[in-house]
């Protein structure tokens, strides 16, 4: 496939592309430690490239008509499979990246626990009314049941409040220990009881990568029948391959039911592309939705989306290709290696700490509060000064749980294959803002701050007007018009904590559409707008 010579027009177009991703944060160079996964081979990038160009133009939505995507995701659910030790029952698909694979998990279980626990089932229709029709029609008013409940540690993947939230389940938050963030099995196990739909764990949780006890919990949801979900989204294409794990966490585990692994992360592959696998095809079809009752062609989704574009595919299914077994395990002990020197020397900078035993390649640094307070480190404090060094890292808020002391606030750090080659600048960043701002209180300590918390609360009050949104963002220090942020996210960040949750969270909403909100366009050849 030869690549057609862009017109300048054209040429111009892909500047202004060019112009807009120097705003950016670098994805590539390990010096953004979330979010990205650089495995430090330039050719699997252009390898990636070249396969998702290569099916540019089909629709991933029939595999009838594009025999292909049938066959790479074959290929790409095989490997994937293989690595997680899955047997020949276990089936799935290809996802368009970790949250859709949750998503589908909640979805697919609820289904189940529908089927066993009413008359009629909210997915099939009602035949037994002449005046019900059959079809997607029926399924708009399913019955009324209890919502069953999806229990899970606090740690758990944000995709699991929002699959609770979209497909009506009630989460059950079990605490975690808050000095490891580590949850008990025992008291995961005393949340079991019929009204329990799924129950999740993680391979490792992603705020500080602990692994669940999975083995444990398993043994008691398989004798009481109820479903257990691994979230492997950000372990999956990992642990496979980390050195010196023993720990049975995948499909070795005769209670697990499901497991997610994300091919966006430590499959190097393009954003975005998901695995959900489950055991045995009567789950996995509780996973699909069809229709046939109405006048266009049959409607047969595995997935949430319809028509989506096979290129994030296509490039998984290029550099598992490419790299086999083989390649991911060394790639996979590469970023081992910078993991076991960053965490080894990070322990050692005074007033901070890695937060519990980390299992992969992620951990969080938290304040050390065995010395005295001034001579901790504040975590998001740290990543403001570490951004003035030209290394992002990712700021965590504490959280308050039920019967547990709250957890900590923390700094987040994904390590990667191009990390071992940096470790050493990474290091000294570090250092150097951990001794610019020890001591220095939390903002969460500033009496002013808390009182413009309890202004702020008492503004927002219902109905929230344009008005009281526009003047609490103005006190926050961020942009009314733009949502633009100010370069200290850590006071930002106090206030999320502080705030009630829904009044944060109307907030970070309102900075987030900002961004989106359509200004006027201008045309490459346009007259400049007048008024």
């Amino acid at each position: 496939m030869t690549t057609p010579h862009l017109s300048p027009k054209a040429q111009a177009v892909i500047k202004q592309i060019t112009q807009f991703r120097e705003l950016d944060a670098p994805t590539h160079g390990g010096r953004v430690l979330s979010y990205v996964y650089d495995s430090g081979l330039a050719e699997l990038d252009e390898l990636a490239a070249q396969a998702a160009r290569a099916v540019q133009s089909v629709n991933g939505l029939d595999p009838t008509t594009f025999p292909s995507v049938a066959m790479m995701e074959r290929d790409v659910l095989g490997f994937v499979r293989d690595a997680l030790n899955g047997d020949n029952n276990v089936v799935g698909n290809v996802t368009s990246g970790g949250t859709e694979s949750c998503l589908l998990a909640v979805k697919t279980a609820r289904d189940l626990w529908r089927a066993t626990h009413q008359d009629t089932p909210a997915h099939q229709p009602n035949n037994t009314d002449p005046a019900t029709p059959s079809g997607a029609s029926a399924r708009t008013t399913p019955p009324t049941v209890t919502m069953p409940r999806l229990v899970a540690p606090a740690t758990v993947h944000a995709a699991f409040h929002k699959a609770a939230a979209y497909f009506d389940l009630v989460l059950d938050l079990v605490d975690v220990d808050p000095t490891t963030g580590a949850v008990n099995p025992a008291d995961v196990i005393d949340r079991l009881a019929d009204d329990v739909a799924l129950v999740v764990l993680s391979a490792p949780n992603y705020p500080y990568a602990q692994l669940d006890p999975i083995a444990d919990v398993a043994t008691a949801t398989e004798a009481a029948n109820i479903p257990l979900h691994v979230d492997a989204c950000i372990g999956g294409l990992a642990l496979p391959w980390w050195p010196g794990l023993t720990t049975p966490w995948d499909f070795r585990v005769p209670g697990v039911t499901s497991i997610s692994a994300d091919l966006h992360k430590y499959g190097y592959a393009p954003k975005g592309i998901s695995v959900i696998l489950h055991r045995g095809p009567h789950r996995h079809r509780h996973q699909y939705f069809a229709v046939t009752a109405w006048p266009g062609y049959p409607v047969v989704n595995p997935t949430l989306l319809g028509s989506k574009s096979p290129g994030p595919l296509a490039a998984a299914w290029a550099i598992i290709t490419y790299l086999g077994t083989q390649g991911f395990t060394d790639l996979t002990a590469a970023t081992h290696r910078a993991t076991t020197t960053l965490t080894t020397a990070l322990n050692r900078i005074e007033g901070l700490t890695i937060q519990g035993t980390p299992t992969g390649p992620l951990f969080a640094l938290v304040e050390d509060t065995t010395v005295p307070p001034n001579r901790r480190v504040n975590p998001h404090l740290l990543v403001d000064a570490a951004r003035t060094h030209g290394w992002i890292l990712q700021a965590q808020p504490g959280a308050h749980q039920r019967t547990q002391p709250d957890l900590p606030q923390s700094a987040h750090l994904t390590i990667t294959p191009v990390t071992e080659h940096h470790t050493h600048d990474l290091i000294t960043a570090l250092t150097t803002a951990a001794d610019t701002v020890r001591g220095t209180p939390s903002p969460l300590t500033d009496p002013d701050l808390h009182t413009r918390v309890t202004a702020l609360i008492d503004t927002l009050t219902e109905p929230t007007t344009n008005t009281t949104l526009t003047t609490a963002l103005t006190a926050l220090g961020i942009n009314p018009t733009t949502g633009d942020l100010p370069n200290d996210l850590s006071h930002i960040l106090a206030y999320a904590q502080l705030l009630p949750a829904p009044i944060a969270e109307q907030l970070l909403t309102e900075i987030l559409a900002l961004l989106v909100t359509p200004t006027h366009r201008k045309e490459p050849d346009e007259p400049p707008h007048t008024h």
